[in-house]
């Protein structure tokens, strides 16, 4: 894929600049966190942390017959999908047609788009995308209505089929069928056009409880491929199945993925499981940090975001002002956490006694927990000026408020700039 080229300067948000450059040459001049050339707010990446996870997944995938798709939306970095790609992926999957348009033109041929796509504009779009020999192109249907869309769209044209997978949701979910009965009938609907083509069936667990739900819903999933796969509404011989956010991996696997003796989930019939896990990339601090598969299973990730903010005030005793906010960090799955201070001339120490807990559009308020106790912990001595370390949750919206990102190696050094493309 394209990696294309980034032009940092004085308007690029977290780096200090005069004049404008590229992103290789900044690198080049062998920059470090605290040199002056990044400002404060950043938001930076870990070298080490991304390798891992990025090769941690990759062996997951591989070790339990699944072909990773991850979800580029968690970044919409073509650097990163660069990464993933190269650790093996199939391919990345986005939500929305201008995350597969941004995909497809920077270089990624093999797409499957986790979502209803009903504008006729998109679906003629999808389709020519597709009848690239070297591309793989996949929507989802979820109603006749959806099927129709599509006709729409393409009538009178010379472009399509396009590939649909159905999609299968859950009560109180989002989109997908909620009958098997309701499947059956788009399913057939999808076969009797010439405008889609169906070959398997996906959905999203991700919103669910706990494990039993999560199993119960993807042996429905399954279930429901083998009844159309038996009904001859599915191509025997390449059946895809998807499923899969960054909180359940392991039980798509025991339920999606292949037996170690090579048997798949619809025995008698040809399939491939396409994993769609997205913030196992740089992992986090807060949701994913509670989340992941990893406190179940064997194994681990390592969070690899970092923003990185100053005290501005210490306006009264247990209060301390940062200076990054609801534009900086992300807030919606968990505010978050203060892990060290640094300080010129002194090294780096442990935060203790202080919780973010709560963030203005421009600042973040840390409280001394509990404050004013006399018998609490000294907290860590915070001063105007100090720069402190900032572990985040849910990096899906962490991205969206950066469009150049530093990647550092463990003395802090820039040693690349990944950008990013909402």
């Amino acid at each position: 894929m394209r990696r294309p080229e980034i032009l940092l300067g004085p308007t690029t948000k977290g780096f200090v600049l005069d004049e404008p450059l590229t992103a290789a040459a900044y690198v080049a001049q062998g920059h470090t966190l605290f040199d002056g050339s990044l400002g404060r707010p950043v938001m930076t990446l870990d070298r080490a942390a991304l390798d891992h996870d990025v090769a941690t997944l990759a062996r997951f995938a591989t070790d339990h017959g699944l072909e990773l798709a991850p979800h580029g939306k968690t970044t919409m970095s073509p650097e990163l999908w660069a990464r993933q790609l190269d650790a093996g992926a199939w391919g990345i999957t986005v939500a929305t047609p201008h995350q597969a348009r941004t995909a497809h033109a920077l270089g990624v041929r093999r797409l499957l788009v986790a979502n209803e796509v009903v504008d006729p504009v998109a679906l003629r779009w999808a389709a020519t995308a597709a009848a690239d020999p070297d591309a793989e192109v996949l929507l989802y249907v979820d109603s006749v209505a959806g099927v129709q869309a599509v006709e729409a769209a393409l009538a009178g044209t010379d472009a399509g089929p396009v590939t649909v997978l159905l999609e299968v949701g859950h009560a109180a979910g989002r989109t997908g069928v909620r009958t098997p009965e309701d499947a059956v009938a788009v399913a057939e609907r999808a076969v009797a056009s010439d405008a889609v083509r169906l070959v398997g069936v996906s959905g999203y667990e991700g919103g669910l409880p706990d494990d039993a739900r999560v199993r119960s819903f993807l042996a429905g999933l399954r279930d429901t491929a083998h009844d159309l796969a038996d009904r001859a509404l599915l191509p025997p011989d390449g059946i895809v199945l998807s499923a899969g956010g960054s909180a359940w991996f392991d039980v798509v696997a025991d339920v999606l993925g292949r037996d170690p003796d090579g048997t798949g989930p619809l025995p008698g019939y040809g399939t491939r499981t396409l994993l769609r896990s997205g913030s196992y990339v740089t992992h986090d601090h807060g949701t994913y940090a509670r989340r992941t598969p990893y406190t179940r299973v064997a194994g681990h990730l390592l969070p690899a975001i970092r923003v990185w903010a100053q005290v501005l005030s210490t306006p009264e005793p247990g209060l301390a002002l940062l200076d990054a906010g609801k534009r900086d960090v992300p807030y919606d799955e968990g505010l978050p956490v203060p892990l060290r201070r640094h300080r010129p001339g002194a090294d780096a120490v442990d935060v203790r006694g202080w919780t973010l807990t709560r963030t203005n559009d421009q600042h973040a308020y840390l409280d001394h927990d509990p404050p004013h106790d006399p018998d609490a912990e000294d907290p860590t001595d915070l001063a105007v000026g100090d720069v402190v370390e900032l572990g985040v949750s849910h990096p899906c919206t962490a991205f969206d408020k950066w469009r150049a990102v530093p990647v550092l190696d463990a003395d802090l050094r820039v040693v690349d700039v990944v950008s990013t493309w909402f």
